[in-house]
């Protein structure tokens, strides 16, 4: 049984697979966490962190080397989706990457229902189910064969953590330090 579907436009020979599926998943989800948790990062600095409820109201109510944590493993997180499996090296890292962004979106949900911040958790579970996805996905479905680094894999690695620099942390940390 074959689990990827055949697009109807045969003409351009365009055919979705579960991998392929998995790949758009992890490179989505792995920039934005990586983004939005060097955002977080950021926050170490005194004045950021005290100008950063007016942005976001849940900083105010939450220790800002805690925020900070949460950034770090955000980042961690995010690079973790795609790194791993990229370079397979360790590809293993990769559902459990996706585990733990899963653990910290139901923990963020919880925090808001708390909080009574109840718009904000669709985007908890959204972010999580994903995460949950990308963590089945790449455990059972359509894990990534280790193998030894070579040449390439390790350029192509290269290229997508400047790639994730440069279009996730520089905007952010520029939109946080030029206003």
């Amino acid at each position: 049984m074959n689990i990827g579907v055949e697009v109807s436009a045969h003409r351009r020979g365009t055919r979705v697979t579960l991998n392929g599926v998995f790949w758009t998943l992890q490179a989505l989800l792995g920039f934005f966490f990586a983004g939005s948790g060097f955002g977080k990062v950021l926050l170490y600095d005194d004045a950021l962190y005290a100008a950063a409820p007016q942005a976001v109201a849940w900083y105010a109510a939450t220790p800002q080397p805690l925020i900070v944590f949460i950034g770090v493993c955000e980042v961690l997180g995010g690079i973790g989706l795609i790194l791993p499996a990229m370079a397979k090296v360790r590809p293993s890292l990769t559902p459990l990457a996706g585990a733990g962004l899963t653990l910290t979106m139901i923990l963020a949900a919880g925090f808001h229902v708390v909080r009574g911040e109840f718009e904000l958790v669709p985007a908890n579970v959204l972010l999580g189910g994903v995460a949950a996805i990308i963590t089945a996905g790449r455990w059972k479905l359509r894990p990534v064969a280790p193998t030894t680094l070579t040449r390439s894999r390790a350029l192509w690695s290269s290229v997508v953590l400047a790639a994730i620099v440069l279009l996730a942390c520089v905007p952010t940390w520029y939109t946080m330090t030029s206003t």
